[in-house]
């Protein structure tokens, strides 16, 4: 563990390859926007992409923008400091508000790993890295 007040390096991600079939997933953050390919025939969402939809089969996907809302589905917080200074940090899988079968797997963000849970409600933030908005998951703000 870290000495309290010593300076801590931005966290290193491995960032994505971009191509042709992910390109819209890494950077639909950088309006704010989180977006998953979503079937024209069925209206299913997919994750990750593919050129076919699972459900049924057809080939006509387009990239669609959600509401950045979800829950937390699992998770499991990570303690081992692969890079000398880091902290715990929470690595969780998110089932999005609009289709249950989709999930993200992704870092938990804002609060401490001791407070999350599984059911609680998770929005979207990005953390711009080069060319890729990664999309990150923070406690969801309680509306008054």
């Amino acid at each position: 563990m870290t000495a309290p007040g010593a300076a801590r390096g931005p966290a290193v991600r491995v960032l994505p390859r971009l191509d042709g079939t992910n390109r819209f997933f890494w950077t639909s953050g950088e309006d704010g926007r989180l977006r998953f390919l979503r079937c024209t025939a069925c209206r299913h969402y997919v994750h990750p992409p593919v050129p076919r939809c699972p459900y049924c089969l057809d080939g006509s996907m387009v990239p669609e923008p959600v509401s950045g809302t979800g829950v937390v589905h699992s998770f499991t917080v990570n303690h081992q400091q692969w890079i000398p200074g880091s902290d715990p940090y929470v690595i969780g899988l998110v089932t999005i508000a609009e289709q249950e079968d989709v999930r993200l797997t992704t870092n938990l963000v804002d609060c401490a790993p001791d407070d999350v849970h599984i059911g609680m409600a998770v929005e979207v933030t990005f953390e711009q890295a080069e060319d890729v908005w990664l999309p990150l998951f923070k406690p969801a703000e309680q509306l008054p």
